[in-house]
């Protein structure tokens, strides 16, 4: 480890775009692919390493599914919850917040508030880490399964600490503006509101997240250059982007890491933060985000913490925790 990696590693980091059932470590899930019987072509810990590898976005989205199969009870999600959770506080990762995707468990008989109970269980065994949970409310379901899913949030996001909602998946199939009515219901209820955009479909998709479902944060963003005017729009709204450079290099969307906007969105001035998105799945950690930035991008030390600061700065816990935790990220 050079010193600018031990650096980065001290560095205290908080994550707002990470999936849970994306960021289990290998081991972690390895041990899940066993415990359901195995899988013949992931015998080793390296062969799953293998098989999380894929040519485009939709082979990304199969492999997630594929995942998936592997997380059949509220046990289990206690499992990865404190794995993934002990992971983090091992990169001094002092904040996150996790999307759970509820809706793609109902079939196992997984409610969500259930779901949000076991994750919260895993989560209270490392208290070095403070981790709230985003409901995805899965936009390849469609905006009435959507609805639902937020009703039932809605009843345990106070006990389950649930700050927030948003909608992942296959983006270039289901665009934001169906669920326009449905993020008009989470804002009334309190809660704070995110959506995948710009990551497989244009900037049309993302000025429909900003115009039709008024979000307070986006995830990716990364083809809202497309359109100078979207990217005005994301100026003057001061929308926080939740940008996933290494994400966006493993899915395909981009071919080249020295293709992602992240340098000039950052001197455009548009609200950046930097995270992992899935890194049990691409396989990358926050602060092999960060050198990313210095080595390809010519980003300083200062910028870096500026960007570390930023990503609590747009978290949707409360003013206290903020004022608690605003002192470890500016030192």
């Amino acid at each position: 480890m050079t010193e600018r990696d031990a650096w980065l590693a001290g560095l205290p980091k908080a994550e707002l775009h990470l999936h849970l059932e994306g960021a289990i470590p290998l081991p972690a899930l390895f041990e899940l692919v066993e415990a359901a019987g195995g899988d013949p072509a992931v015998p080793t810990v390296e062969a799953l390493r293998d098989r999380l590898a894929y040519p485009d976005f939709p082979a990304f989205i199969d492999a997630w599914i594929w995942k998936n199969g592997f997380l059949r009870t509220y046990g289990d999600f206690t499992f990865i919850a404190e794995a993934v959770a002990r992971d983090l506080a091992r990169q001094n990762i002092r904040y996150a917040e996790l999307f759970f995707s509820p809706g793609r468990f109902a079939d196992r008989g997984l409610t969500t508030a259930g779901l949000a109970a076991a994750i919260r269980s895993g989560f209270d065994r490392v208290p070095e880490v403070t981790l709230y949970l985003i409901a995805d409310l899965v936009r390849d379901l469609g905006p009435q399964n959507a609805a639902r899913t937020l009703a039932e949030v809605v009843e345990v996001a106070g006990e389950a600490g649930i700050p927030g909602v948003g909608i992942g998946g296959s983006e270039h199939l289901y665009p934001p503006e169906p669920f326009a009515a449905v993020y008009e219901e989470a804002r009334k209820a309190g809660l704070r509101t995110s959506a995948h955009a710009g990551e497989a479909s244009g900037a049309e998709s993302v000025r429909g997240a900003v115009e039709a479902l008024r979000v307070d944060r986006i995830g990716h963003a990364l083809r809202a250059e497309e359109d100078e005017a979207v990217v005005d729009l994301l100026a003057r709204s001061n929308t926080v982007l939740e940008l996933c450079p290494l994400s966006n290099l493993a899915t395909g969307v981009i071919g080249r890491i020295e293709d992602h906007p992240v340098r000039r969105y950052w001197e455009r001035g548009l609200n950046i933060t930097i995270n992992t998105d899935d890194p049990g799945m691409f396989h990358n950690s926050l602060a092999g985000e960060y050198a990313v930035l210095m080595d390809v991008f010519g980003f300083g030390r200062d910028e870096i913490r500026r960007l570390a600061a930023a990503a609590l700065e747009g978290a949707w816990c409360g003013p206290e925790e903020k004022a608690k935790l605003r002192p470890l990220f500016a030192a």
